[in-house]
């Protein structure tokens, strides 16, 4: 095939006008091999006006990868007498171009010339590579957004199906697409949203639109859950579309059931803590009086030694009776001070940070409402030790609420917790306010059975506490900061390297 510069054959539209409107004309003979390019044409593949264009030339402007579709293109427009529209990239200046063929028959009625247009679509192919980005990019968003998005229309279908759905449903997102939104509500919900639907398009009303609320979600397997579910609304192209939120809120009720047991476990022992420590208090101070009134009645019984009084040997009897009483008294409350004192728990290799986060969040409620700092200084290093888990919790429970009274009225308020290796086998947690501190006359009594400084305190907390840590093998101290308020401290028995952490 020979390159030709002659005038467009038959052309409806002429060089001039093509180039005036924005692109190139070509005509390839079929017959002769003829190739005529306009100059917008050569312009586009960047071929200049006094270099002739061949078939072959021009496939060789073309990437490998685009010249076999091309020329198959090409020939089945020779044979079949279609035309052909295609798009790709010019490796000279590495822009896009359109062409557009159809066939020109002869007198005979057979193709005779393949007759078209270039244009220049760059701009149209980086716009669509810029929508593409931007949509990839939403939908990486959109598939590490935790919380389930699910598009329907007006009818309630199914328009999108986030990745974050299709873990909570189990659907995929294919399967979701073109589905009714109801399919994913239990019974009566399921049967009734429909009307849900008509009501709100006929009224208006808004029950659930903008207004986030808990309800239950169903998944394919037939299993519902609890989820929190935040409706919006949008307008394209003049029908209504409706863009849901779900959390899935089974962890949460997880977590909360959880913290509820716990709470429950810490208070059934706390309150048993403190009945022994009441217990063993009470026993120390009944033997003395009880000794006494043991001693009295020896005494009494001697002093009637010698008397004429016809009741004196009822007497006698009576006394040695209530001797034989308040000795056998004292017993018992001996027995209990030791069953108390025994005090046998159950201690396994705890993890410390797990220990404090567990109490805090029992013991630290509210602390964000009252514009305390907290700051957890956690050691992983110190962090197993030899405990009973619901004891060291009541502990540090105890701390934590006793931190924030402290600093009730502090206008700076951190409270911080911390953890550290002192020895080979003690680990050691403090735990640190920035309230009022303690007076010097306070500190010693601290730890003593019914001491208290609040006014509604029954004095026991840090007692029983102070027991818990001793039954452990360790000691607990307290100490007043040098920028105020005050720091508990208490040791633990670490737990032996060799024993692995089983929790």
């Amino acid at each position: 095939m020979r390159g030709v510069t002659q005038p467009f054959p038959d052309a409806s539209v002429r060089p001039d006008d093509a180039r005036a409107l924005g692109f190139g004309a070509w005509d390839l003979d079929l017959a002769s091999g003829d190739f005529y390019w306009s100059v917008t044409t050569r312009k586009l593949f960047g071929v200049p006006a006094d270099q002739p264009v061949t078939y072959g030339s021009f496939l060789a402007l073309l990437a490998p990868e685009d010249r076999t579709p091309v020329e198959a293109a090409i020939e089945h427009s020779r044979h079949q007498g279609t035309g052909f529209d295609m798009a790709f990239k010019v490796p000279h200046g590495g822009h896009w171009i359109r062409v557009l063929a159809g066939v020109v028959p002869d007198e005979a009625g057979e193709p005779r010339h393949l007759r078209g247009i270039a244009l220049d679509i760059d701009q149209e192919k980086r716009l669509e590579e810029a929508l593409r980005m931007r949509e990839q990019h939403l939908r990486s968003i959109l598939d590490t957004v935790p919380d389930a998005m699910i598009v329907i229309d007006g009818t309630g279908t199914i328009q999108f199906f986030s990745a974050a759905a299709e873990r909570m449903f189990g659907y995929t997102e294919k399967e979701a697409v073109g589905l009714d939104v109801s399919e994913l509500m239990p019974e009566p919900d399921r049967s009734r949203h429909a009307s849900y639907l008509l009501r709100y398009h006929a009224s208006r009303e808004r029950h659930i639109i903008g207004i986030g609320r808990i309800v239950t979600g169903r998944r394919r397997d037939g299993a519902t859950f609890p989820m929190h579910l935040s409706i919006g609304e949008m307008q394209s192209g003049g029908k209504p579309y409706f863009t849901g939120f779900a959390h899935d809120l089974t962890e949460h009720q997880q977590t909360q059931a959880r913290l509820r047991e716990l709470q429950s476990e810490l208070v059934h022992v706390s309150r048993l803590s403190a009945m022994g420590e009441m217990a063993s208090a009470l026993a120390h101070e009944l033997n003395q009086p009880l000794a006494a009134i043991s001693n009295y009645m020896k005494g009494s019984r001697r002093l009637l030694t010698g008397s004429s009084d016809p009741n004196t040997a009822k007497i006698e009897s009576a006394m040695d009776r209530a001797a034989e009483q308040a000795i056998r008294a004292g017993q018992i409350i001996r027995r209990l001070r030791d069953f108390v004192s025994r005090g046998e728990s159950e201690k396994r290799v705890e993890s410390l940070s797990k220990l404090i986060e567990e109490a805090g969040a029992l013991g630290l409620a509210g602390a964000r409402e009252q514009n305390v700092q907290l700051r957890f200084q956690l050691n992983p290093e110190a962090d197993l030790v030899l405990a009973d888990r619901v004891q060291i919790q009541q502990v540090l429970v105890n701390l934590f609420r006793n931190a924030l009274e402290a600093m009730s009225h502090s206008a700076r308020r951190e409270l911080a917790a911390s953890n550290r290796r002192i020895s080979d086998d003690l680990i050691e947690v403090a735990v640190s306010d920035t309230g009022t501190g303690f007076p010097d006359d306070v500190m010693p009594n601290l730890f003593k059975t019914f001491f208290t400084t609040k006014d509604t305190g029954m004095g026991v907390g840090l007692s029983i506490s102070r027991s818990i840590i001793e039954a452990h093998g360790g000691r607990m101290w307290a100490e007043n900061n040098e920028a105020g308020g005050a720091t508990f401290r208490f040791t633990l028995p670490a737990a032996p390297s060799k024993v692995e952490h089983d929790g």
